[in-house]
């Protein structure tokens, strides 16, 4: 009787993907395979399965990092299943915690993928990606512009300028400005000193302008119904409105709330061992930046909303960080039904 073979033999590829060069270790359905060093390459990759793992069904997986989704992509091409992964879901047993090493990552992520206990993160096209690299460099924008103007104050301080009143906040007003130009020391050298730092700050601030517009701009122009259901959101303005566009997606691949609290890191962390069950505070999982632009805009939606303002107040009495945190899941969820329902935000409307 003749036998024939009716499924594929599988490979699984675990990269440890750097500069430089790349760690893989190729495992199969049979056997434990290898490990070895190559090049930086996708199709010296490629070429070395075709050569050796001919009519396999391969599996690859690397970390998320710094290099991005290209690999990714080609890999796919290739016709292969490739997983970008967090690198907290590699699960680690006994001393493999405290041992680590390129060879060991390829090992682990080769074992993880060929137990099919990997899970890919969201990958976003690259028309989105390029759209949330715009949102992160005004986010860096806005940190430097923070140092500087840090940096600016400081100067004064050391120098013993005082400050006048009006100008004695965190406001940089017109007026604030061209005080500043004038300020002069005694010496030269530091006349420079600050003279350098605000030509930084002119620079800083027109290019965050810059950026700031370019991404309103692209956001109404690419998602012009999502982008002003968002902005109906009490607290939401165009900026937030566009940064859970780049950082988030669309909204709708979230099935529940929990979903997408937990993903965003609005949810809380519990511990439970027999009658005892306590929370443990927000998860350190998150997208930490639009949580904290969440957070915000909880305390805009808190003065604006009397819904959010009447739902503040009944937990009055509590840690004020604590209570912001629950207006900000509420607002969360107001924000999941704008967009499912496609129906703009109301105020003072119960849900």
């Amino acid at each position: 009787m003749e036998t024939r073979v009716t499924a594929l033999p599988k490979l699984f590829i675990g990269l440890d993907i750097h500069k430089s060069s790349w760690k893989i270790h190729c495992s199969t359905d049979l056997f434990s395979g290898k490990s070895f060093s190559m090049e930086p390459h996708c199709k010296i990759l490629y070429k070395y399965v075709q050569k050796h793992y001919p009519d396999h069904q391969v599996s690859i997986a690397y970390e998320a990092g710094c290099f991005g989704y290209a690999a990714h992509r080609e890999f796919e091409s290739y016709g292969w299943q490739s997983l970008v992964v967090n690198p907290a879901d590699i699960h680690r047993k006994g001393k493999e915690q405290y041992t680590k090493t390129d060879r060991i990552d390829a090992q682990l992520i080769s074992r993880e993928l060929k137990d099919g206990r990997l899970e890919s993160i969201g990958i976003v096209g690259e028309e989105r990606e390029c759209f949330r690299s715009l949102f992160r460099r005004r986010y860096s924008l806005s940190k430097d512009l923070r140092r500087i103007k840090s940096m600016i104050k400081m100067q004064l301080l050391y120098f013993g300028v005082k400050l006048p009143r009006e100008f004695d906040n965190d406001h940089w007003s017109h007026a604030f400005r061209t005080w500043l130009e004038v300020q002069e020391f005694s010496h030269g050298t530091a006349n420079e000193s600050l003279a350098s730092k605000l030509r930084s700050f002119r620079f800083l601030d027109q290019e965050f302008r810059h950026i700031s517009n370019q991404i309103r701009a692209y956001a109404r122009t690419h998602y012009k119904k999502d982008y002003y259901l968002l902005k109906s959101v009490p607290g939401i303005g165009g900026i937030v409105a566009a940064g859970i566009l780049a950082e988030l997606g669309d909204l709708r691949r979230f099935n529940t709330l929990k979903h997408l609290a937990g993903y965003v890191g609005i949810a809380p962390g519990i511990y439970q061992s027999g009658t005892t069950s306590r929370t443990t505070g927000m998860t350190p999982r998150a997208q930490r930046l639009m949580r904290s632009y969440f957070v915000e805009a909880s305390w805009q939606a808190v003065r604006t909303d009397p819904i959010m303002q009447a739902y503040y107040r009944k937990h009055v009495g509590k840690d004020s960080k604590k209570i912001i945190i629950k207006v900000a899941h509420k607002l969360l969820s107001r924000t999941l039904a704008v967009i499912k329902t496609e129906t703009p935000y109301e105020i003072g409307v119960v849900a």
